[in-house]
C-alpha cells in the first residue's frame, strides 16, 4: 500500500511494507564440498521508506477536504475522481504538479516533500500535511496598519484577529503611521501619528516586525520618524525600512523562528516620507512609476538588490515588503511586474506588496510568489474595497516556501476592525486577488 500523507501530528502513517529474502545465492564448490554460505547484510543497502504522498489541487480552489479512507483510495489508484475532479496519479511528479497547476479542476497524487506554493494540499482527516508537520514554520503578513484619525480604539480593532496572528510563528506588518508626533504634520489631515502607547495594542496582536518603509514614516518630520525608529528597536517588535541613514534603512529585520533565520526588506516606492541617504534620514526607497519617477531608477533599483543580495547572504530565508503601485486597482502597475524579478534574482524567496488600499493579484518569478496587494488591514476609508483584504500566511519547512494560504476579511465600518470572513463574501474578495493574477493563481 502507498504511504498517506497525513502529518506526523495524525499519530498515524500508513507504511508501504513487504518482505523478501536479501541473502545472495550461494556458490557452487568443487564437488564434495560443502557450499560455504554468504551474507550480505553488512553490504546490500537498506531498502527506503516509500515517499510519503498527498493530494494537491489548484491554488485558487478551496482546499479539499478528504477522509483518511478517500485519501488511501485516491493515492492507491482505486479512485480517479473526486467530486467531479480528475485525479492524475501517475507519470513524472513535476507534469503533475504542473497539470494542476494549469488546469483548476484537476487534482494529483505527488509525494509530500515534492509539494510547493502554487498548489493547495488536501487535508486528510482535518490534518494538514505541510503546516501541522512538526518542520512547518509560519509566517503571517498582513497589509497597511492604520491606527489612528477615526478609528476609535486600536486594541478593539486588532482584537477580532489577535488569536490568528497570534498563532503564526511570526507575524509582519506595514505600520502606516509614526509613533511620535514631535513635529509639525507634512500632509495636513492626511497626516498619520500616533504615540508610543500603540506598542501595546500592536505586541498584544501579535506583531513582531514592522515594516516603515511607506509614504506616512515621514508625516510628522525627521524627528518624529527617528522616535518611531527608536521607540521599536526598544520594544519587542522589530522595525525595518526605514532609519537616520540610508544604511539603517536598508537594515534587515532578522528574525529566527523553528530554527530558520528570516530577513524582512522593505522599501517605499510612494514617496512622500523622505528617501533615506547616505548621511540623510528616511525610508529606504525605489523611484518608480507611478508615484516616483516616469521610469525606474536604476541606481535605486541596483542599491536595493546590493541589500537583498547580504540580507540573503545571512539569512535563511529572505521576504521583501514593497510599498508600491496605484491606489484603487486590483490591477498591478506594470512597474511592479518590471521590478518583482529584480528582487527574486538577488535573493528574494516572497515578495508581499501594499499601498494600493485594495487587493491585487499574485505572480510566480521562477518559483518565487510575488503578491502584488494584500489591501488595507486596518484603515479608516469608506469604500466596501478599501474595508477589504487578506491575511498571507505562508508555512516555510527550512528555507523552503512550501504552502500559501490567503485568509479573507472585512473590516467593519464603525471600528475598523477586521474579522475574518467565509462563504460568498470570501469567495469575491479572493475572485479580486485571482482576478489580475497569473500563471498558477489564474483561475
Amino acid at each position: 500500500m502507498r504511504r498517506v500523507g497525513v502529518g506526523l501530528a495524525a499519530g498515524v502513517l500508513l507504511l508501504a511494507g513487504c518482505t523478501s529474502d536479501t541473502s545472495e545465492p550461494r556458490e557452487a564448490g568443487p564437488p564434495g564440498e560443502r557450499p560455504t554460505p554468504t551474507t550480505t547484510s553488512s553490504t546490500q543497502p537498506e531498502p527506503e521508506p516509500e515517499a510519503e504522498l498527498v493530494v494537491v489541487g489548484h491554488a485558487t480552489q478551496q482546499q479539499p477536504t478528504l477522509s483518511r479512507r478517500t485519501a488511501e483510495r485516491l493515492v492507491a489508484g482505486e479512485q480517479d475522481r473526486w467530486r467531479g475532479r480528475r485525479v492524475v496519479a501517475e507519470g513524472p511528479v513535476a507534469r503533475r504538479l504542473r497539470t494542476v497547476e494549469r488546469r483548476p479542476g484537476t487534482l494529483a497524487v505527488v509525494p509530500l516533500d515534492a509539494v510547493r506554493p502554487t498548489v493547495r494540499v488536501a487535508t486528510v482527516d482535518g490534518v494538514d500535511p505541510v503546516r501541522d508537520d512538526p518542520r512547518a514554520v509560519t509566517v503571517a503578513v498582513v497589509g497597511d496598519v492604520m491606527l489612528v484619525r477615526r478609528v476609535p480604539d486600536p486594541a478593539e480593532a486588532l482584537a477580532p484577529t489577535r488569536d490568528r496572528l497570534r498563532a503564526a510563528d511570526l507575524t509582519v506588518g506595514n505600520l502606516e503611521s509614526t509613533l511620535s508626533r514631535a513635529g509639525a504634520p507634512t500632509q495636513g489631515g492626511d497626516s498619520f501619528g500616533a504615540t508610543p502607547a500603540l506598542l501595546g495594542p500592536l505586541r498584544g496582536a501579535g506583531f513582531d516586525a514592522l515594516s516603515l518603509a511607506n509614504n506616512h514614516t515621514g508625516d510628522f518630520g525627521e524627528q518624529a520618524l527617528l522616535d518611531t525608529v527608536r521607540t521599536l528597536r526598544r520594544s519587542p517588535i522589530e522595525p525595518f525600512g526605514a532609519g537616520a541613514d540610508r544604511e539603517q534603512a536598508g537594515r534587515p529585520a532578522y528574525l529566527e523562528a523553528g530554527g530558520t533565520r528570516f530577513a524582512f526588506v522593505g522599501f517605499n516606492a510612494i514617496g512622500e516620507t523622505p528617501m533615506a541617504t547616505p548621511t540623510t534620514a528616511g525610508a529606504l526607497s525605489v523611484r518608480m512609476p507611478p508615484r516616483t519617477g516616469t521610469t525606474i531608477d536604476q541606481d535605486d533599483l541596483a542599491h536595493m538588490e546590493r541589500v537583498l543580495r547580504e540580507a540573503d547572504r545571512r539569512a535563511d530565508v529572505v521576504v521583501v515588503l514593497p510599498h508600491w503601485g496605484t491606489q484603487y486597482t486590483h490591477a498591478p502597475h506594470p512597474a511592479q511586474r518590471a521590478v518583482a524579478p529584480r528582487l527574486v534574482d538577488a535573493g528574494a524567496d516572497l515578495v508581499v506588496g501594499g499601498h494600493p488600499h485594495w487587493v491585487q493579484g499574485v505572480d510566480v518569478v521562477s518559483g518565487v510568489p510575488v503578491v502584488h496587494s494584500l489591501g488595507n488591514f486596518v484603515f479608516d476609508m469608506e469604500s466596501e474595497q478599501t474595508r477589504e483584504g487578506v491575511v498571507l500566511e505562508s508555512t516555510f519547512w527550512g528555507g523552503e516556501l512550501r504552502a500559501l494560504r490567503l485568509v479573507p476579511y472585512a473590516m467593519d465600518p464603525v471600528t475598523f476592525a477586521p474579522r475574518f470572513v467565509r462563504g460568498d463574501r470570501a469567495a469575491a474578495i479572493l475572485d479580486d486577488v485571482w482576478s489580475t493574477s497569473t500563471g498558477p493563481f489564474s483561475d
